[in-house]
């Protein structure tokens, strides 16, 4: 079929997030503090295994209890957002508490955020050929400076954030959302994003969907391109 539109979603997707010892490094040279090289990689093992980094790897170790609820629903507003990753985060020993909240402060800037190799290329064929492009995303806080930072912002007619909303994926309001400003109906629309449950969602409203491999940037050069032929397909 052919599309009028297309919805992406933002981390994994879009963009990627730096590693987690990079995120660390950067943090602990912007706020005066050091740690061995070898207590450097310790901390971030540790950080990337409670999921400390919102956009990188899923907690591997089990969420804590009083943490359970509020991970559950972080999406849903900036101050949940932040207490579900800061409260990660502190589960990790750092050498000056408040490096927890210069973490998630860092994981906010566009210098933390990287596109994919052909996210550029992609999204400017789609506006050359007519579609609208909006992007649907569950997180805590405003990624447009994200998307002007790296010169991508004039492909995107609509963002829908799941916290200005109260509501997160897979909630087929947040893609009814999107559609409704971009102008176009959800049969006529392609949502393409990393997660089978949460961007999956779109199905349930009609749209179509199309997943990609949630993969550091370096590792997927090409994996949006099969987009372009999924909307021009008859």
């Amino acid at each position: 079929m052919t599309f009028k539109g297309v919805l992406f979603d933002f981390s994994g997707t879009l963009f990627r997030v730096e590693d987690t010892e990079s995120w660390l490094r950067a943090v602990l040279a912007e706020t005066g503090h050091t740690l061995t090289e070898p207590e450097l990689a310790e901390k971030a093992r540790a950080l990337e295994a409670v999921g400390a980094l919102a956009g990188g790897a899923r907690p591997t170790l089990p969420v804590p209890d009083r943490l359970r609820a509020l991970w559950a629903t972080r999406d849903r507003g900036a101050e949940e957002h932040r207490a579900a990753f800061t409260g990660l985060s502190r589960q990790v020993p750092l050498p000056d508490p408040d490096l927890h909240d210069a973490l998630y402060d860092r994981h906010m800037r566009p210098a933390a955020w990287k596109p994919y190799p052909d996210a550029a290329e992609v999204l400017a064929a789609l506006r050359e050929r007519g579609l609208g492009i909006g992007v649907v995303s569950n997180i805590g806080w405003d990624l447009r400076p994200v998307f002007r930072a790296h010169g991508l912002d004039p492909f995107v007619g609509a963002y829908v954030l799941s916290y200005e909303h109260g509501v997160q994926k897979p909630d087929p309001r947040l893609f009814a959302t999107a559609c409704a400003g971009l102008g176009i109906s959800p049969e006529d629309t392609l949502m393409v994003g990393d997660d089978r449950t949460a961007d999956g969602g779109a199905a349930a409203l009609g749209c179509a969907v199309h997943f990609v491999d949630h993969l550091p940037a370096a590792d997927r050069p090409d994996g949006l391109r099969p987009v372009l032929d999924l909307v021009d397909a008859d």
